[in-house]
């Protein structure tokens, strides 16, 4: 195994192949791969694979989320402009090629809400061109982008759920106090039929509805700290639990493809394990569990369910595709996701709980350089760490193959990722505890997390980086500004500097969930909420800042706008503060360049090797082969 150092190219180039699908017939096989440096779909038949075929003709945009059609003669994907997110729906015929734009409105957001077994040439899209604020729901006609307004949503619902009929049966809604009411559509009416407390919403939601249309299964923590699996029946309203852990909410579920019958379900609380409700499908959980010591990802199974496309990796595996025939319980394998990464030395993540200083356990993942040993949560000797700070915040990190994790331990870094309280997955208490503390206990947790690395000999307090996208960014700039000792320097990237001005520019269809953020983020609406978001923003505290700062944006974020990094930029200019900041013209809030992510990338190692010590790859010609303008440096 080569221990040298890995080329940015490497690790971070889209994947050779990814994201299988088998189509419902069982026919033809459909991947995403480049072509002339652009994410595209490919097909080819299952009797021969060799013989793909390019089967869309994006030029500039990457696409990355598709679907077949229920009669396999379609597919279907979404992409958008320069990361604007108004995502546009397309259709294309996997005979003929030929391409459909399917919603044909500038400017506006769509997503597909259902398909049907029963109407396999529609699809249901929410489409917010009448009202920017609220989606209504189309029928589309997938092979001519016909359109039929079946709801507009004058009543102020955040999301709807379909039967096979095409038929609205369920409606969510957020009220004024951020408690969430779910709806049943009886008689030409909406009548109440579960209210979920402010502290639940996060962690209840109706999942989707059985193909019968008498029952559907929800995700409900109402009765406990993490969420249950529920089936709920429609006629008569009784609720059977079908699932549940004490250690971590429901995070995935396997649905019979035709039925939709939950077979499985997921909790993830340090890494992911899975519990079978079906016996139907006893047999290959084992067979495969064996098989790799794990349970794999099910990214796709045939309508007959005959064959499954599977999807294994770890934390020092990119991931395989494997084709799994469930009658002659045989694996097909069908692609390596990154095999330029075979002949590196890829590191192991470490699962660790870090214990706050009220106690709470923050679940977290470790990764550190090859010639560091970890044992009993102590390293074997002391080196330069970045904190690696997650976004949302209403996400979390993961055990698993980790890019960033990978690149900064190569480059002589441990690496180290914190689930903050506010982290989804932990229960609703873990959540809730994050409410109203953006640049508070939440960043005591990072700090406290530091310093566990620290007292664990992992690092010297004097070689403590932070990094991190959106919250991250936010985070990195609160790091650097609230506790300007703590850290030699940070990079962010997508940060907000001013939460009352991030209220203000949101986009117009978060109007759904804006109460919710108020619950927990601030009211921009009160004098007391506005004195709250004005003492958590780092743009209040900018003259603190006393360690190096890189700051990277997309001009065309629309949830973090560019002025959130200028506000940043500004002030410290005006207080002599050194900066560098690096705006990218056809970005948005996440990256959806290749050529962008590797200069961004390039400037990060290098200004981490200037401030933490390690090693770094040139930057070369990345600058100029990317859209970076350097506004400050």
């Amino acid at each position: 195994m080569k221990s040298c150092i890995i080329s940015r190219e490497s690790l971070f180039r889209r994947p050779q192949k990814d994201n299988a699908q088998i189509s419902p017939d069982g026919k033809y096989l459909s991947w995403v791969a480049l072509d002339n440096e652009i994410s595209n779909i490919w097909i080819a038949p299952i009797s021969n694979l060799k013989d793909k075929t390019l089967l869309t003709q994006s030029k500039v945009e990457n696409i990355r989320v598709y679907e077949w059609s229920k009669n396999s003669e379609y597919l279907l994907y979404k992409k958008d402009n320069n990361g604007d997110e108004n995502w546009q729906i397309y259709s294309v015929n996997i005979h003929t090629k030929k391409e459909i734009s399917l919603i044909d409105c500038k400017g506006v957001s769509t997503q597909i809400v259902k398909s049907s077994w029963l109407y396999p040439k529609h699809i249901v899209v929410a489409i917010n061109n009448r009202d920017p604020y609220w989606h209504d729901m189309y029928k589309v006609d997938i092979t001519s982008g016909k359109k039929e307004l079946l709801i507009a949503n004058t009543e102020g619902f955040n999301s709807y759920y379909f039967d096979e009929n095409l038929n609205v049966r369920l409606a969510t809604k957020i009220l004024d106090d951020a408690s969430n009411e779910f709806f049943v559509y009886e008689n030409g009416t909406w009548k109440v039929f579960k209210t979920i407390t402010f502290e639940d919403s996060m962690s209840t939601y109706i999942s989707h509805i059985h193909s019968m249309g008498e029952d559907f299964y929800i995700v409900d923590s109402s009765n406990h700290n993490t969420s249950a699996l529920v089936q709920i029946n429609l006629n008569n309203n009784t609720h059977t639990v079908l699932g549940h852990s004490d250690k971590a909410d429901i995070s995935d579920l396997l649905l019979h493809p035709v039925t939709y019958e939950v077979e499985a379900w997921e909790q993830n609380y340090l890494k992911a394990e899975w519990e079978v409700l079906s016996k139907s499908i006893e047999g290959d959980f084992a067979f495969l569990q064996n098989k790799f010591n794990q349970t794999p990802k099910i990214l796709s199974r045939t309508k007959a369910d005959d064959i499954w496309i599977i999807f294994v990796s770890d934390a020092q595996n990119p991931g395989v595709a494997w084709m799994y025939n469930r009658t002659e319980q045989s694996l097909v394998k069908i692609f390596e996701r990154r095999p330029t990464l075979n002949e590196t030395n890829l590191l192991p993540m470490h699962s660790v709980l870090i214990q706050a200083r009220d106690g709470l356990r923050l679940p977290s993942y470790l990764t550190l350089p090859s010639d560091v040993t970890f044992n009993e949560e102590r390293a074997s000797k002391s080196v330069p760490m970045v904190l690696l700070v997650h976004g949302g915040p209403y996400g979390r990190d993961y055990y698993g193959f980790n890019t960033l994790h990978q690149w900064l331990a190569n480059r002589g870094y441990a690496v180290l990722s914190v689930n903050f309280r506010a982290s989804t997955g932990f229960g609703k208490e873990f959540i809730n505890k994050g409410n109203l503390q953006w640049s508070k206990k939440m960043h005591d947790d990072l700090i406290d997390a530091v310093d566990w690395a620290i007292k664990n000999g992992i690092t010297p307090k004097d070689k403590v980086a932070i990094m991190g996208n959106s919250y991250g960014g936010y985070a990195t700039l609160v790091g650097l500004t609230f506790t300007p000792n703590l850290f030699c320097c940070g990079v962010e990237h997508a940060g907000m500097s001013d939460l009352e001005t991030l209220f203000k520019t949101i986009p117009p269809y978060w109007k759904s969930i804006l109460n919710d953020l108020i619950a927990r983020v601030g009211n921009p609406f009160t004098k007391e909420g506005i004195s709250h978001l004005k003492e958590c923003s780092p743009i209040y505290k900018v003259q603190n800042i006393i360690k190096p700062l890189l700051i990277a944006h997309g001009e065309n974020d629309v949830r973090v706008k560019q002025e959130q990094a200028e506000k940043i930029v500004k002030a410290m200019k005006e207080n002599n503060l050194p900066v560098t900041y690096v705006l990218y013209p056809n970005e948005g809030h996440s990256w959806s360049h290749h050529a962008n992510v590797i200069s961004y990338l390039a400037l990060a190692e290098n200004f981490f090797a200037e401030h933490l010590g390690g090693v770094a790859e040139p930057i070369g010609d990345a600058i100029n082969n990317s859209s970076a303008k350097i506004i400050e440096v």
